[in-house]
């Protein structure tokens, strides 16, 4: 896969909801899950998205997004974080340069 971006999971109970959460979200891409053992890799090329209303819809509708942090032990891109979503997308060459450069492209 060119350019693979998403989260890598701890192992857990949950992790195949939010698996089949991340599948729903992105209906038109491939999804790739490569177990590791003690943590799932997660991703698809070039952009990833994973909302709320999709994993409330998995793991009940008191759970909050912003609970996947403590399930992610790293991930694959630039994260994106709202109140709503997590959307994980290719880092371009230019925006890495400009990153490490401490420019904001």
């Amino acid at each position: 896969m060119k350019n693979p971006v998403g989260p890598i999971l701890r192992m857990g109970d949950e992790v195949e909801q939010v698996i089949a959460a991340i599948e729903d979200d992105n209906p038109d891409k491939e999804i790739e899950v490569v177990d590791r053992g003690a943590y799932v890799r997660v991703q698809g090329e070039d952009r990833v998205v994973l909302t709320e209303e999709t994993l409330r819809r998995y793991l009940g509708s008191e759970f909050e997004i912003r609970s996947l942090e403590t399930m992610m032990s790293s991930f694959a891109g630039r994260a994106i974080t709202t109140s709503g979503a997590i959307v994980w997308e290719r880092i371009s060459a230019r925006k890495a340069a400009a990153a490490g450069k401490g420019v904001r492209a």
